[in-house]
């Protein structure tokens, strides 16, 4: 995973009044998930921004809203790669991912982004981009390669996940298939459904044509 260094401020003062001063600033109001879990009721000191998001009525999450720069995140957001982000948190140092972005349906401006906290410990799940390797049997053959699924779900710990999902397909014959069970990579484990196909070898009408030719 590529490395990528941001900055953030708590965001301390909620509300719609608050978000649009903010947007005119050229900021996005962003949230930290993947805090430390907490027994309820929560008697301990919270930092600026932070606040608990009751779990179950027992235990809770410490997240911590907060600002980030629009120019600051363009090239984190913009890009196909996945990102291991140093957070300098108001000065202090977190390790996290970008979860989710959520643009403004008509403009595609950024309204809100979602970070998770990553440690050594604890698995995450990301979608992690497929790269086809290989020449296909199938493709020599006359058919048409396709890739159904360009992200894989995968589950490890953070510094764990690659960048990209190294799929071999030389030995994909003609009209042949490869499906999430088929595929296995170490230290990952595959969260799509295991039958969902990746990627495909088509019968092309020249294929089907050379085929029948060969038939008789």
């Amino acid at each position: 995973m590529k490395k990528f260094k941001l900055s953030a401020e708590p965001r301390t003062v909620l509300g719609k009044k608050s978000v649009k001063a903010l947007r005119a600033e050229g900021k996005i109001p962003a949230v930290l998930n993947g805090g430390k879990h907490v027994d309820l009721p929560y008697n301990g000191e919270l930092k600026a921004g932070e606040k608990i998001v009751d779990v179950d009525g027992k235990r809770g999450l410490i997240t911590t809203d907060i600002v980030v720069k629009s120019e600051d995140v363009r090239k984190l957001i913009y890009s196909p790669d996945i990102f291991e982000i140093d957070l300098d948190l108001a000065g202090e140092e977190r390790k996290a991912v970008l979860k989710e972005i959520q643009f403004q349906p008509v403009k595609d401006t950024i309204l809100h982004l979602d970070f998770l906290e990553v440690n050594n410990e604890k698995p995450i799940v990301m979608e992690v981009p497929v790269k086809i390797e290989g020449h296909a049997e199938g493709v020599k053959a006359g058919g048409k390669l396709t890739l159904s699924m360009r992200k894989l779900k995968v589950k490890a710990i953070y510094d764990k996940i690659p960048e990209n999902l190294i799929v071999n397909v030389d030995t994909l014959g003609l009209g042949k298939s490869l499906a999430v069970g088929d595929l296995h990579f170490e230290g990952l484990e595959l969260m799509n459904a295991k039958n969902a196909v990746v990627c495909a070898v088509q019968l092309t009408r020249a294929a089907r044509g050379a085929a029948a030719k060969a038939g008789n």
